[in-house]
């Protein structure tokens, strides 16, 4: 039988069953989980913060739109100048006519003055667009790091 020196065997004991250094990779783990969390929300954040920014500026088009006469320069620039936002433009051009409300299909394109499958008469719209270019912050899976944030509104301003 051959000895072992004293003391071999309850150093490897005690090696082999010490937790120093879990706690530490523990907080590695979960600190990068964090973070990455964290990240997300920042960039997702100001993604839909543009998006309602774009809104927003298709929504001012539109009111521009009721409130005066119909000229699609004037309401560019009220698309354009309703947010802080650079980069927003107010593509493709705003353009009238005439249609009848549908629940299914929306604004069906009709002659002016001519009847409605639901009663009434055509009426004037104005169809506003509004967009912005959004890049995310970091690389993500499966998304898209270049998109374009676009809005429509269809204004009833005759």
């Amino acid at each position: 039988m051959t000895r072992r020196p004293a003391g071999a065997l309850p150093h490897l004991n005690n090696t082999l069953r010490s937790s120093k250094g879990v706690a530490t990779i523990e907080f590695g783990v979960v600190v990068s989980m964090l973070c990455t969390l964290v990240l997300g929300l920042i960039d997702f954040g100001i993604g839909i913060w543009t998006q309602m920014q774009v809104t927003n500026a298709a929504r001012a088009g539109a009111q521009y739109a009721m409130m005066n006469p119909f000229d699609a320069t004037s309401i560019q620039n009220a698309v354009t100048n309703a947010t802080s936002l650079a980069g927003v433009s107010a593509l493709p051009v705003p353009k009238t006519g005439y249609g009848c409300p549908d629940m299914a299909a929306g604004i069906v394109s009709a002659a002016n003055g001519s009847a409605c499958t639901a009663g009434g008469a055509a009426q004037c719209f104005t169809t506003i667009y509004a967009q912005a270019s959004y890049s995310t912050i970091f690389p993500w899976p499966a998304i898209a790091r270049q998109m374009t944030l676009k809005a429509t509104i269809v204004a009833n301003n005759c």
